[in-house]
């Protein structure tokens, strides 16, 4: 990657949220995951290694399960955030709604499993989460086997940072009566 000092005063042209769609749908990124964060295309590590997609798998089902006709649950699709930016969280619960020709902008819950990707989870995806006004946002931290819970949005900042291990149960916000046990989905 190119140091930006050594091209100063230029800047890096940011893409529009449209311009990126048109590049989807022509086909420029195919078989390659990416998502657009601040108007800048990110290329994403494949969701293949199972430390990864078992979190991922048994919090969505779990979340499925509990909020039938309640929400509705996406995995691994783009949602609609802030400031240019399209991007693709591990787990997303939305209201319920009709998603054909455009994807969600609010989201009751936003998660996302880390690993590789803790440092941008926590510091580019989690402030622009609560910068687009999502309710709740969970960052699974795989190596330390915790979820921190992350709530009421102001700006860019969360005003609830909560750290809970795998005997903790969360219930989120928006369904206070769903328990999510994390050894159900952080094993």
């Amino acid at each position: 990657m190119i140091a930006l000092d050594l091209i100063d005063p230029e800047k890096p042209r940011r893409i529009a949220r449209a311009e990126f769609n048109r590049m989807v749908a022509m086909g420029f990124f195919e078989g390659e995951r990416v998502e657009l964060l601040h108007g800048v295309i990110i290329a994403m590590t494949p969701p293949n290694d199972p430390p990864h997609a078992s979190p991922v798998q048994l919090l969505a089902e779990l979340l499925i399960l509990g909020l039938v006709r309640s929400a509705t649950v996406r995995v691994q699709l783009p949602l609609i955030a802030v400031d240019e930016s399209e991007p693709e969280p591990d787990i997303a619960v939305v209201p319920r709604g009709d998603y054909d020709q455009a994807h969600p902008d609010r989201a009751h819950l936003v998660v996302e499993v880390a690993d590789s990707s803790l440092r941008k989870d926590r510091l580019v995806k989690g402030p622009l989460y609560a910068a687009s006004g999502f309710e709740e946002y969970w960052l699974v931290n795989i190596a330390t086997k915790v979820v921190e819970v992350h709530r009421s949005p102001t700006g860019d900042r969360w005003g609830s940072v909560t750290v809970h291990g795998r005997d903790a149960t969360i219930h989120p916000v928006a369904f206070p009566a769903l328990a999510i046990p994390v050894a159900d989905f952080l094993r």
